[in-house]
């Protein structure tokens, strides 16, 4: 099971980053002309809180490294030995696979719309179909997911503190574009956040 995981995880990094990043952020600008990329280097508060998602991003490519690369040093990451077991892992890693096609879906559903960070220059449609219909927020539902299969398939200190870290950005970036979201679409978001839960 370690030796698949050695190959299996750092292939899913780049899967996700390129399926869900890279991939969609394209297709995003071939269609409108539109970099959906719209993290600024401001002083507002929404930006602060997506520039810190690098620091989890960078714990996890860390331990993936060290535990695909240089295992020896696996044990400085502190492992969760209680969770560690193949049935744990099996279940992290079906969570991850279901988490990637959940995201997919809700970024394609998203269509034109779909954006990196708040775009306060270019209005877009709130998008109320297919899997937001079910959470408000899909993509960041479908991310958490991920992270916590993640945690169960490769449990250590880094990965737990990666998750606890992400989890919380999120928790605060929803609601900051909850506010932003109120102020664009008025009541059609009212309405919307009466009838579908954040997450789910």
């Amino acid at each position: 099971m370690s030796e698949a995981l050695r190959i299996i995880l750092p292939l899913y990094l780049v899967a996700f980053f390129m399926i869900a990043f890279v991939g969609r952020s394209y297709l995003v600008w071939k269609r409108t002309g539109i970099n959906p990329y719209v993290v600024r280097k401001a002083g507002r508060p929404i930006d602060f809180i997506e520039g810190l998602y690098r620091l989890p991003l960078i714990l996890i490519l860390i331990t993936t490294l060290v535990y695909s690369l240089a295992p020896q040093f696996y044990e400085y990451t502190a492992p969760i030995i209680w969770l560690d077991g193949p049935g744990v892992k099996i279940a992290g890693l079906t969570l991850m696979a279901i988490a990637l096609a959940w995201t997919a879906m809700a970024q394609m559903q998203m269509g034109k719309s779909w954006r990196i960070g708040i775009d306060a220059d270019n209005k877009t449609d709130l998008v109320e179909i297919g899997l937001f219909g079910v959470s408000r927020n899909p993509i960041f539902l479908g991310m958490r997911l991920a992270l916590f299969g993640f945690l169960l398939s490769l449990p250590n200190a880094l990965t737990l503190a990666s998750v606890a870290m992400a989890d919380t950005l999120m928790q605060i970036q929803v609601r900051l574009e909850e506010e932003f979201l109120t102020k664009t679409h008025k009541d059609q978001y009212i309405e919307f956040c009466g009838r579908v839960r954040r997450w789910i």
